[in-house]
């Protein structure tokens, strides 16, 4: 690495050119050193598998942050609608708490942005499905359920902005 001796066309260059690649450091200091060569870089299968997960994730953050006014609305202050909406993309809800109280399914369950609807299904002994439905937003993170039969097999399903479901059997 070399220092460059500050004069007026050296004062505020960055960036490469050619295969040189010139710092600004906080110091005031311009460093210069050669390009870094990532050719013979070798992904693994899960950092490809992660790229594509992002590339996907940026695709919808694009869209979602200018469609979505509740991105913009968490990004007061401090982040960009953009960021949240990536944030959402990799974040899947959690299902907390699933209870059957009164002849009500309650269910307890939270996004990082907001929890768009929950879905539970009532089966049988043998796995058929009795009913299937959503469930009315109540207080806070619960959701309610009035099933017309109570059975072996409660499945509810959480879902969020950026469509990811968690599912939980009870």
């Amino acid at each position: 690495m070399a220092k460059v001796v500050m004069n007026e066309l050296m004062k505020a260059l960055s960036g490469q050119i050619g295969g040189l690649v010139f710092r600004q450091m906080p110091n005031g200091d311009v460093l210069v050193s050669m390009a870094p060569n990532f050719s013979r870089r070798k992904f693994s299968k899960g950092q490809k598998k992660h790229q594509q997960s992002f590339r996907e994730a940026a695709a919808y953050a694009r869209s979602a942050a200018k469609t979505q006014p509740i991105y913009a609305e968490l990004a007061k202050g401090t982040l960009t609608a953009y960021n949240i909406a990536v944030s959402d993309w990799f974040n899947p809800p959690v299902i907390h708490k699933v209870q059957q109280k009164d002849g009500r399914i309650l269910i307890e369950a939270s996004d990082n942005v907001m929890v768009t609807k929950v879905v539970v299904t009532v089966r049988d002994d043998q796995g058929a499905v009795l009913e299937k439905g959503e469930a009315t937003r109540g207080e806070g993170n619960w959701w309610e359920y009035i099933p017309k039969t109570i059975r072996n097999t409660i499945t509810t399903e959480a879902w969020d902005l950026a469509r990811n479901v968690t599912k939980f059997v009870l």
